[in-house]
C-alpha cells in the first residue's frame, strides 16, 4: 500500500509548492483545508501544517482539531503551522518588532538534530510572517535560530513534533527540501516510493477494478492531460475506451487532422466530430470572455452527449483533471474565487448518466508528462505547450469571427514554429498569440494601413500557478513580427507581452 503525507492547508499561497517539493522527494501526499479534513488520519505517515495569510492570534484564525495528530502522528508546522504550535499550547506569539519578510540566514541550530542533517550553516532561508513566537510551547526546545527570529525552529521534546517559522518549499530557502527530506524520510520513516512507473501500476489496477468490462467515453483535447489519461485507461480496458475529439472551430491551424493522426498511430479508438459551424455559429456578436465558455461548454457538452449516444452500453466519462484542478475547487473558505471558469472538475450534466473516472486526479503537470514518458508516449506529444479548451475564442478579444479566426491561426502558425526552428519552443512552457481589439495606423509601400494588432505570449512555469515572461531574443522577434505582418494580412503591428502572473494571468481573458 502506497505510504502518504497529510498537507493542512490554511490558505497559504506556498500550499501547492509544499506538495510538489514532497511528491519530488517520491513521496506521495495530499492536500486537505484544515476545516474539511480527512475522516481517517491512521492512514498518513506523517502531517504537515502549512503557512496561511492568518494572524493565529486574530479572533477567526484557522483551528484545526490536532487530537488525533500532535503526539500520535508525526507533525511539522510550517511558518503559521509554527506560530499555531505555539500560540495553542502554551506559547507567546506577538507582532513582530523586526523585519520577518524576504531572505533570512540560519546563523545556528543544533547540529545533531536530524532535521538539519547535511544543513549548512548560515543556510539561506525564506520568512513570510509579520508575527514571532516570543515564547516556545510546553515541552519544547529551540533547535535554530537567524540573525533576528531567536526561535526559528524548535521541537516538542518526547513527541516528533517539529515546526519552523520559515517556508522550507520555496526555491529561495537553500536547504529547504533537505529539511523536508530529513522530516519525512529520517524522522517519519516515509519510504521514498512514490515514482512513475509505480503510479501507473497502482492506477492501472485501480481503472481495471473500477470500470471492468464497462466502456469508457473520453473527450479528447490534444493535450497532455487528456493524451496521458486515455493512454492509460487504453492499457487497463482496450477497446472500450472510446474517445472523441471535437472540433470546435478554435483549434489551431490544421490540429484537428494533425491530432486525429497522431492518435491513431497510437493505438487508440478515436472518432474526429467536426462541428466548427455549430461554434462559430453560436459564438456569433459575443464578447465577453465568461459568456464565451459558457457558450463553447454548453455546445461541447451537447455535441458530446449526442456522439455519446452512439457508443452503446457506456457507462463510464473519462476526464484529463490533473490535480490542480482538484484543490482550485476547493478552498479554506470555501470554493474558490472564479478568475475564469474552464476546470473540468465534477462538472458532468446530471442528464448523461455516467460515472466519472480521472486516473490522473492526483497528478501535478510535471507528473503527468513523466507518467507518459513512463508508458512509452512520444515525447513531441508530451512536450506540447498547454492550450485553453476555449481555444482561440478567449485570445481574440471582443467578438469572434470566421476571418479572425483564420488571421489567428496564421499568426499562430507562424510563432509557433518559429520558436520550433529557433530551437525555443521547449524552453517555453506555453505560447501563443492573441488578437487585440485594436486598430493601428502603418505604412505598407507607399499606402498608409489601418489594421489589426497582435500580441504574442511566451511564459515558464510548471504547473501554470506561477508563470514568468520568457526573455526571448530579439533578433528571433523581430523576425517573427516582419513574417508575420508580410504574410498575414490584416496585421500591421505585432506586440510582446512582458507581464507575469501573478499580478497578469497567462491568458488575456
Amino acid at each position: 500500500m502506497q505510504e502518504k503525507v497529510l498537507i493542512l492547508d490554511f490558505g497559504s499561497q506556498y500550499t501547492q509548492l509544499i506538495a510538489r517539493r514532497v511528491r519530488e522527494l517520491f513521496i506521495y501526499c495530499e492536500i486537505y483545508p484544515y476545516n474539511y479534513p480527512p475522516t481517517d488520519i491512521s492512514c498518513f505517515k506523517a502531517v504537515i501544517l502549512s503557512g496561511s495569510p492568518f494572524s493565529v492570534r486574530s479572533p477567526d484564525a484557522p483551528h484545526p482539531d490536532l487530537s488525533q495528530i500532535k503526539g500520535k502522528v508525526p507533525l511539522l508546522g510550517v511558518c503559521y503551522g509554527a506560530q499555531y504550535l505555539a500560540h495553542f499550547f502554551g506559547g507567546k506569539v506577538s507582532p513582530s518588532k523586526t523585519r520577518e519578510y524576504g531572505r533570512a540566514k540560519l546563523s545556528s541550530f543544533n547540529d545533531k538534530e536530524p532535521l538539519f542533517k547535511d544543513v549548512s550553516l548560515n543556510s539561506q532561508v525564506w520568512m513570510s510572517h509579520a508575527d514571532t513566537i516570543l515564547k516556545l510551547p510546553n515541552q519544547a526546545e529551540c533547535l535554530g535560530s537567524t540573525e533576528d527570529i531567536k526561535n526559528a525552529a524548535f521541537k516538542i521534546i518526547g513527541e516528533k513534533t517539529y515546526a519552523i517559522q520559515f517556508h522550507p518549499e520555496v526555491y529561495h530557502s537553500s536547504d529547504g527540501k533537505k529539511i523536508l527530506e530529513n522530516f519525512l524520510v529520517h524522522i517519519a520513516l516515509v519510504k521514498q516510493e512514490w515514482t512513475p512507473d509505480s503510479f501507473v501500476d497502482m492506477t492501472l489496477n485501480k481503472m481495471k477494478d473500477k470500470v471492468g468490462d464497462d466502456k469508457v467515453i473520453l473527450g479528447l483535447s490534444g493535450g497532455v492531460d487528456s493524451s496521458v489519461a486515455a493512454m492509460l485507461l487504453h492499457k487497463a480496458i482496450g477497446r472500450n475506451l472510446n474517445c472523441i475529439f471535437v472540433n470546435n472551430g478554435l483549434l489551431r491551424k490544421n490540429e484537428f487532422e494533425q491530432v486525429l493522426k497522431q492518435y491513431s498511430g497510437m493505438g487508440l479508438n478515436v472518432k474526429g466530430v467536426d462541428a466548427s459551424l455549430k461554434f462559430l455559429e453560436a459564438l456569433k456578436g459575443i464578447s465577453d470572455p465568461e459568456t464565451k465558455r459558457k457558450i463553447i461548454g454548453k455546445i461541447f457538452i451537447d455535441v458530446f452527449n449526442i456522439e455519446s449516444k452512439k457508443v452503446e452500453n457506456a457507462k463510464w466519462l473519462g476526464q484529463g483533471t490533473i490535480y490542480p484542478d482538484v484543490i482550485e475547487s476547493v478552498s479554506v473558505n470555501g470554493p474558490s474565487a472564479t478568475i475564469k471558469s474552464h476546470h473540468n472538475v465534477g462538472g458532468l450534466p446530471d442528464y448523461m448518466k455516467l460515472n466519472l473516472v480521472e486516473p490522473l486526479r492526483m497528478l501535478f503537470k510535471d507528473e503527468v508528462r513523466r507518467v507518459g514518458i513512463s508508458l512509452g508516449m512520444d515525447p513531441i506529444l508530451l512536450g506540447r505547450h498547454p492550450f485553453p479548451g476555449p481555444g482561440l475564442a478567449i485570445r481574440i478579444l471582443g467578438d469572434i469571427t470566421r476571418e479572425k479566426v483564420t488571421i489567428l491561426q496564421e499568426v499562430d502558425a507562424i510563432f509557433i514554429e518559429g520558436l520550433k526552428k529557433w530551437k525555443l519552443y521547449d524552453k517555453v512552457w506555453q505560447a501563443g498569440a492573441i488578437f487585440l481589439p485594436v486598430y493601428s495606423v502603418g505604412v505598407m509601400g507607399d499606402e498608409r494601413t489601418y489594421e489589426n494588432c497582435v500580441a504574442l505570449r511566451a511564459v515558464q512555469s510548471t504547473d501554470g500557478m506561477t508563470a514568468d515572461w520568457v526573455d526571448l531574443p530579439y533578433a528571433f522577434l523581430q523576425k517573427i513580427s516582419n513574417q508575420i505582418i508580410n504574410n498575414v494580412k490584416g496585421i500591421n503591428r505585432v506586440v510582446y507581452d512582458i507581464s507575469s502572473k501573478p499580478p497578469a494571468t497567462i491568458e488575456w481573458e
